[in-house]
């Protein structure tokens, strides 16, 4: 396409795998509009918050980990940023099911959608809720039956900055005692990659409950800055 950035984009990758000490998978974007610097966003914490613009992709709730200057060469690595480990012992675990689901909840929604979804084969749900993690009381029995069927219910928000709390209104509270698992800060997209990694994992819907909220690659924050969306 005219005035691409894909060699730039290229550039900076290559610059910042080769010579950043990065021990992370990342996304490296423009950092802004001009063609002087190239960040790498941790992959679970990076959304594409644009159609079109160069720096279309973004860290959400995080810092980037590093930043490339394709005039300079420099590189400069962010404080969060995790390092290689070469002496650690390597463990892989290539296994996924893709029988996960991720579902928005939206005025008008049936929860039909969620019989189905079980139907299917789902072995586990994600709702992505409205604000701190909710869906209407309409949608309670659906839930309860894929609860029922040892198909583990998991909870995102639609917003992009901020972190799913059930705790503050009736309905986050009901859901809490129905037995949704609320993803703290989790991205929508990253919950679902880990779902269907986690699924490849174990089939026991405890064990699938503990693996989501634990942090494997940086996909949970501890806290959530209030001034990062400004």
């Amino acid at each position: 396409r005219p005035s691409s950035d894909a060699a730039s984009n290229l550039n900076g990758a290559v610059a910042l795998a080769a010579r950043a000490d990065l021990g992370a998978v990342g996304v490296a974007m423009h950092e802004d509009m001009s063609d002087r610097y190239i960040v790498a966003h941790r992959g679970t914490r990076v959304r594409k918050c644009h159609t079109s613009r160069r720096d279309a992709f973004k860290s959400i709730g995080s810092t980037p980990l590093a930043r490339y200057d394709l005039q300079t060469g420099q590189i400069e690595r962010f404080d969060d940023a995790p390092r290689r480990g070469m002496s650690r012992k390597l463990s892989v675990k290539p296994h996924f099911d893709q029988h996960a689901y991720l579902l928005k909840f939206h005025p008008g929604f049936n929860p039909e959608m969620i019989t189905l979804a079980v139907s299917a084969g789902a072995r586990g749900l994600i709702l992505e809720g409205t604000g701190l993690g909710h869906v209407s009381k309409y949608c309670y029995d659906a839930v309860k039956k894929a609860l029922k069927q040892d198909v583990p219910v998991f909870m995102t928000s639609q917003t992009i900055w901020g972190r799913v709390d059930m705790n503050v209104y009736v309905t986050g509270r009901d859901l809490l005692n129905i037995g949704v698992t609320p993803l703290e800060d989790m991205i929508s997209e990253t919950a679902l990659v880990k779902l269907m990694w986690v699924l490849g994992q174990t089939r026991s819907p405890e064990k699938i409950r503990e693996l989501m909220l634990q942090t494997v690659a940086g996909e949970i924050t501890e806290r959530s800055p209030i001034m990062e969306a400004a």
